[in-house]
């Protein structure tokens, strides 16, 4: 089976082809501040509103998000709406091919949320949309798009959402040409009847969806599997996966024993969106030949991190990992950055939650407790702190031949790995100073082997109303006597 960090890797080698319901969603966030005069309903003063591509387009931007490209086939009406649709999917237009057939009879479907932030409630929703089957010559240009798609794409999702672009007659020339070339398929079901979805490689139905399709109880995880072995029988596919929501998700694959992968324990702001993240996420992984366990586990932790957010939201690889992996694991893949771009985003994320950003560095050739001490001292001082690790050619000028001893990814390896370091950011300048001056730290910590005179980038930080902060140092260790001392000892 394929590592997690090889299994995301091969993600981003991927082209999934998606086709399904595309919609805007648009979400008015503000907050309740009194009762209508008018009619016994709360008035939302209006603070923000937040547009984005939905329904089968937000599986597009899961698979965009998680490294893959997307081949998107949808309808959207002549309206605003579809206008705006067209205009977010030329921001992704080197990770999203789209293939939109216009349909002017029937306008784009347009869902509108109104959300009070201070309670995370979803108040009201406007709906404008039409639910009937599109017409045939519609029907013909989506199977035209698709089926020229699929040769060059590693999975296939239909995300149905019940809105007339999946007709029985759509998802047959998907499933069967999909069939033909060799390709999974993965179903998002909504159809009133799931015989239509037959020959599908997996299909992901929700609790109740489950209980109504087979006509079975589903209250106890023996119920679920057996209802889920039926489903599998009905339909003709692989796998079955059920969402259970809290009690996360269970796994029907044709001769082997039920999967139950618990749900994580996360505190769940909005659930819009969850099943499009699932179903990105295993056709991501499958396509990139994870089996169905791996991919189910993967996808549920996915669902775990959208859940958390507001609005239809997205999930990164970093998510995953950090979702996934123990801290100790996280260190190398987390916490360090030799590309400063990296370092600005994480920064710009601190700071934006008023998380007040400190700052340290050094060479750090060989870590011993001194080290230790002032990097923990320093981390009580902020509360995110940012380490400057000097890079192999910055070390060498600063200290001589031979260092350092250790290279610069052995050294942030070292560091990421510490409790008290939340990122290590590699530079190879003489001094941190153009690092200081684009981490812009509230906070900026050096050993007491230093005074506020020599401390590079102070006069930055105290202009930028930050604060310069010597902390104690353990006397006795030096990297410096430590190296002298063991080329004494190998020279006897």
């Amino acid at each position: 089976m394929l590592t997690l960090a090889e299994a995301l890797k091969l993600v981003s080698a991927q082209s999934i082809l998606c086709i399904g319901d595309l919609m805007l969603d648009d979400f008015v966030y503000g907050d309740v501040v009194r009762v209508s005069p008018e009619a016994p309903t709360p008035i939302l003063a209006v603070k923000r509103e937040e547009k984005v591509v939905g329904g089968a387009g937000n599986v597009a931007r899961n698979l965009v998000s998680l490294g893959a490209r997307c081949v998107f086939v949808g309808v959207i009406g002549d309206d605003e709406a579809g206008g705006m649709v067209k205009s977010s999917f030329a921001d992704f237009k080197d990770s999203i091919e789209p293939h939109l057939v216009v349909d002017r009879t029937r306008p784009t479907t347009r869902k509108v949320r109104f959300v009070s932030e201070h309670y995370s409630t979803h108040l009201l929703r406007a709906d404008w949309e039409v639910s009937a089957p599109v017409r045939s010559d519609i029907e013909d240009e989506l199977i035209a798009k698709a089926t020229a798609a699929m040769p060059g794409v590693g999975a296939i999702v239909l995300s149905d959402y019940a809105k007339g672009v999946l007709t029985p007659r759509v998802i047959r020339a998907v499933i069967d040409h999909a069939n033909k070339l060799n390709k999974p398929v993965i179903v998002d079901p909504k159809a009133h009847d799931y015989a239509v979805y037959h020959g599908a490689t997996i299909i992901t139905p929700n609790r109740k969806e489950l209980s109504d399709h087979t006509r079975r109880p589903v209250s106890t995880i023996t119920e679920i599997a057996a209802a889920a072995a039926d489903l599998a029988r009905v339909v003709g596919s692989k796998a079955v996966l059920a969402t259970l929501s809290e009690d996360g998700v269970l796994l029907h694959v044709e001769g082997a024993e039920p999967l139950q992968v618990p749900a994580y324990p996360v505190k769940v702001r909005d659930v819009s969106g969850a099943g499009d993240t699932v179903v990105a996420t295993l056709a991501a992984l499958l396509a990139a030949g994870s089996d169905f366990a791996q991919a189910v586990r993967i996808a549920n932790a996915a669902a775990s991190v959208v859940v958390g957010k507001r609005g239809t939201a997205v999930v990164t690889p970093a998510e995953l990992r950090a979702r996934i992996l123990p801290a100790a694991a996280l260190a190398a893949e987390e916490k360090i950055a030799f590309d400063w771009g990296v370092a600005d985003d994480r920064v710009r994320e601190w700071r934006a939650q008023g998380l007040r950003v400190g700052f340290t560095n050094g060479c750090f050739d060989i870590l011993h407790p001194g080290h230790v001490k002032v990097l923990a001292e320093a981390r009580g001082a902020c509360d995110r702190l940012v380490v400057g690790l000097n890079g192999d050619a910055s070390v060498t000028r600063l200290k001589g031949a031979g260092r350092p001893i250790q290279d610069a990814h052995a050294r942030a390896d070292v560091l990421a790995a510490l409790e008290a370091v939340d990122l290590v950011v590699v530079f190879d300048q003489d001094t941190p100073l153009e690092l200081i001056q684009r981490i812009r730290p509230k906070v900026l910590i050096k050993g007491g082997d230093y005074t506020r005179d020599n401390v590079v980038g102070a006069s930055v930080v105290e202009a930028d109303g930050g604060e310069v902060v010597i902390v104690s140092i353990l006397p006795g260790h030096s990297t410096t006597a430590i190296a002298q001392r063991s080329a004494r000892e190998t020279r006897q």
